[in-house]
């Protein structure tokens, strides 16, 4: 905070006098705001209330302790500051990245615009030379926000996949026989699920968090603090993994009930203090490979002596230009917003239901099935189908599914069945590209994901793609990318996507499941625009 100092002096802890007009243009200013990055704030409140990031409220707190930590160790800054400017490029381009995520619906631009936007105010603040080194409390913001979805869908069935197999690891070396297909761990009499929520990831945020902060207050050489940061993922993957291997060897010995309830619960927590424990004992032995090792006790630094105070200088704060001009123009965007710029929704499209999809196409005749609720909450569609066609007289069936997402913006929207498949114990095989002519004026050419799994003997071919507003794309990311681009040009950020499965017969060749689909495309297709709009 500027506090009127003419020259360089120690840190004081007294508190200064009132400035009126200063503490009003930085409440100003953090009002200003609040319309701008309105989306953003909703979005963090709902993943807050997630288990995975639950810890989020946390975060904000720690940060303004780390700064308060800097600004008792650091001298009050100069009565005149001339490089303050920096700052409002930064504010600049936070307030512009804002904007396309308010006119796209993706609250997770509008969050990181918000963090890039609090830099810069720092920076307008304290100027350059002494904001960027309060950069650190900042960029610990990252860890409050929730990853994007795909990102979040890959990292979930990678977690998943590696905590499955060493979790197995760990139930074989116990002497329990055991056996993984995807990641359902088969006890024999019992078979556990590594579902989503066994990935890690409720515990890796967090650690990752608490290892940042753990390497800022750790008095010690560099490379110690890099150590302790990075140690944070893998620690985590590995006590996960133990985890469940301990509930693979509780349920082998007193049953199921282990896996459920208070006990699920309770060694999940357990874990996570090991793991804090852990990177504690991590520090100590840092500390005893160094030439003059220190106690714990001072080699983290953990004082919070006159934080308080510290906190109190924000009273003193002096205005300048520099403030104003933020002030203004985030206050101008705000209004801009809320008056011109604001969008109505992203606009509806005219379609029917999944459950008027025809049940006779052809020779082949179809059932329809639901999910599972908990595979319809995860999967978040705003309406889809899930058919199986026979055809008489033949053992052949295919297979359609099509998840439609009226919005793909607001937290919601697909993810490849890259990684649904792995989950249910299928092996990919095969994954490409390749080109296909089901004979349909309104579709012609295109590409689809051509996939054969296997699970034991069992053998499926697979097409899907994503059917984007006209448009048939085969990688999940540049699907991603044309919604944003859609939401500005066209207003419309609705997107499905369709997969054909059909089973691979011990007595025929993959060419003749693939002339199987293609038939049945054929004569499906030209009914899908009806419930997937072109």
């Amino acid at each position: 905070m500027s506090i009127a100092s003419d020259k360089p002096h120690k840190p004081q802890l007294s508190l200064p006098d009132l400035n009126v007009m200063g503490v009003f243009w930085f409440v100003a200013l953090m009002v200003s705001a609040v319309p701008v990055f309105w989306i953003g704030l909703k979005s963090l409140a709902a993943a807050w209330s997630t288990p995975e990031y639950s810890h989020g409220p946390l975060i904000p707190i720690i940060s303004l302790y780390l700064f308060l930590r800097e600004l008792r160790q650091a001298p009050l800054p100069k009565l005149t500051i001339h490089d303050r400017w920096p700052g409002i490029v930064v504010i600049i381009v936070a307030l512009v990245i804002a904007m396309l995520g308010n006119l796209t619906r993706i609250p997770d631009i509008v969050t990181y615009a918000m963090i890039i936007w609090v830099g810069g105010v720092v920076l307008v603040v304290f100027g350059w030379a002494r904001g960027r080194k309060h950069q650190l409390p900042v960029v610990h913001l990252v860890f409050m926000l929730p990853l994007p979805q795909f990102i979040y869908w890959k990292l979930t069935i990678l977690l998943q996949s590696w905590s499955s197999e060493l979790g197995v690891w760990f139930v074989s070396m116990a002497g329990v026989s055991v056996f993984l297909e995807g990641n359902i761990i088969d006890l024999g009499v019992y078979k556990l699920q590594v579902a989503e929520a066994c990935s890690g990831l409720r515990y890796l945020f967090p650690i990752l968090s608490f290892s940042y902060l753990f390497a800022i207050l750790y008095r010690g050489p560099f490379w110690h603090k890099i150590v302790l940061l990075l140690s944070a993922a893998p620690l985590t993957v590995l006590m996960n993994s133990v985890r469940i291997g301990v509930i693979g060897v509780l349920v082998d010995r007193y049953g199921i009930e282990q896996a459920e309830g208070f006990m699920h619960f309770f060694e999940g927590w357990v874990i996570f203090v090991i793991c804090i424990l852990i990177l504690f004992a991590m520090a100590i032995i840092l500390q005893r490979l160094t030439r003059d090792p220190k106690p714990l006790s001072e080699a983290i630094d953990l004082d919070t002596q006159g934080l308080a105070t510290v906190a109190g200088r924000i009273v003193g704060i002096r205005p300048s230009k520099a403030m104003v001009v933020a002030t203004a123009l985030t206050l101008a965007v705000s209004v801009g917003w809320i008056i011109g710029l604001q969008r109505a929704d992203a606009a509806k499209v005219d379609r029917e239901p999944f459950t008027l999809f025809p049940r006779q196409i052809g020779e082949w005749s179809g059932t329809t099935e639901r999910l599972d609720s908990d595979i319809e909450r995860v999967l978040g569609a705003t309406d889809y189908l899930n058919a199986t066609y026979s055809a008489a007289g033949t053992p052949d069936h295919i297979n359609i599914f099509v998840a439609f997402y009226e919005k793909q913006t607001e937290g919601s929207g697909i993810h490849s069945p890259e990684v649904c498949l792995p989950v249910g114990g299928w092996e990919v095989f095969s994954l490409e590209p390749v080109q296909v002519n089901p004979n349909v004026p309104t579709y012609g050419s295109f590409n689809v994901n051509r996939s054969v799994i296997q699970k034991g003997l069992n053998k499926q071919l697979v097409y899907y793609w994503f059917e984007q507003r006209g448009k048939r794309q085969t990688n999940d990311f540049t699907a991603k990318m044309g919604v944003v681009y859609d939401s500005l040009t066209m207003g419309r950020t609705d997107g499905a996507l369709v997969r054909y499965v059909t089973p691979i017969r011990p007595d025929e060749s993959e060419a003749d499941a693939d002339a199987r689909l293609i038939d049945f495309m054929s004569q499906s297709l030209p009914r899908l625009p009806r419930f997937v709009p072109l």
